[in-house]
């Protein structure tokens, strides 16, 4: 305890592990420090050196020695400290897997190294925790590092999400929470991996349907955002195990959306062949519109039967999950006759009764309160 009081450095996990949290150990010491660490590994006096806790020390740039003394390195925590930029000492950690520098000033034009793309780290790195800086974007470089599972960019002042986010196709987790996002790019549902996805406490004010493709998503925080109701397709995520809505806007009564633009003659035509199931063959007709044909989308209602194609009218439905929370979610009918009235509430919720059964037992939470 004296050692520790006096600033000296505290084994937490052996010799692979050299612990430094909160000493507040000055520039020279710690460089010191690691400098004579960094001899006596390569003199194979120590161990390889895996973890190095950096936080709380009031660092304004990361130690020199970082730069050729730990080729083996796993784990860099460099959190709560006053950086204002990762400096190139980052690139020659080879082997890093963890990088943990959240709560700093990070976020400047050069807050990370050039060449960080093309660097060995781009490929070993798997865990990057940003969170609590001053990002106003995410940082290009990020978005080609391959081989991340876990992105932490969370109470930064990030405005957007890029499309290029769909780059990063191992990504297992992203949390962007408390930023000031206002819209969520289809390409984010391009990434087969992700389990769990936070974008609560932003400016959120709708989800794509393209979340659909998110089949290993698990858990989806959205709480605390600008939401009024959810596209319909969110109950093709089979496996969303909790759904957080709480603190959004949603609607408290069935809503339409009255504009609807009558379908082309083309549609028409097209409707009453799939209703009337009238036969046809690649004979029969050109590519084009067998193509066409094979558009059609079926009518949700259970009491309509119809199809569309282009021409559909957008309503918000209320779906009841385990009897406890109204969900509302976006769908798309045939026309305004299979729209029930605005004030007919027994219809409306009716009408979810189908959709209830199948949802119910897909999200086991619905958090919105």
């Amino acid at each position: 305890m004296e050692e520790a009081e006096a600033g000296a450095a505290v084994p937490a996990a052996g010799e692979a592990e050299l612990n430094l949290s909160r000493l507040s150990v000055s520039p020279e010491t710690l460089e010191s420090e690691l400098e004579s660490r960094g001899e006596e590994e390569r003199r194979g006096a120590r161990e390889a050196l895996l973890r190095l806790l950096l936080p709380h020390n009031r660092l304004a740039s990361l130690p020199r020695a970082l730069g050729g003394g730990f080729p083996h390195l796993q784990l860099l925590d460099v959190s709560g400290n006053a950086l204002t930029a990762l400096g190139p000492e980052l690139l020659a950690l080879r082997r890093l897997r963890t990088l943990l520098a959240k709560n700093n000033r990070l976020g400047g034009p050069g807050a990370l190294p050039k060449g960080l793309a093309r660097s060995p780290l781009a490929r070993s790195l798997q865990v990057l925790n940003l969170s609590g800086n001053c990002f106003q974007e995410l940082p290009a470089p990020v978005l080609e590092l391959r081989a991340l599972h876990t992105l932490s960019l969370g109470g930064n002042q990030l405005q957007t999400i890029p499309a290029e986010i769909e780059n990063l196709r191992s990504l297992e987790c992203l949390y962007l929470g408390g930023n000031f996002i206002k819209e969520i790019p289809p390409e984010l549902a391009n990434l087969p991996s992700l389990n769990y996805l936070v974008l609560c406490d932003n400016r959120i004010q709708s989800v794509p349907p393209q979340f659909s493709q998110l089949h290993s998503l698990r858990s989806l925080s959205l709480h605390n955002n600008l939401l009024t109701y959810l596209p319909r397709e969110i109950l093709s995520l089979i496996h969303l195990e909790e759904l957080s809505l709480r603190g959004n806007p949603l609607v408290v009564r069935f809503v339409r959306d009255l504009t609807y633009n009558p379908p082309t003659l083309l549609e028409l035509a097209a409707r009453t062949i799939k209703i009337r199931n009238i036969s046809y063959t690649p004979c029969d007709l050109p590519g084009n519109l067998l193509r066409y044909l094979s558009l059609a989308s079926n009518c949700p209602n259970p009491k309509c039967g119809g199809v569309y194609f282009d021409c559909c009218v957008r309503q918000i439905k209320f779906v009841d999950f385990c009897g406890k929370y109204r969900l509302p979610l976006m769908h798309y009918l045939c026309s305004p006759e299979c729209s029930s009235p605005c004030s007919s509430t027994s219809q409306s919720e009716s009408d979810s009764e189908d959709e209830a059964s199948v949802a119910a037992h897909r999200m086991q939470k619905v958090l919105l309160g």
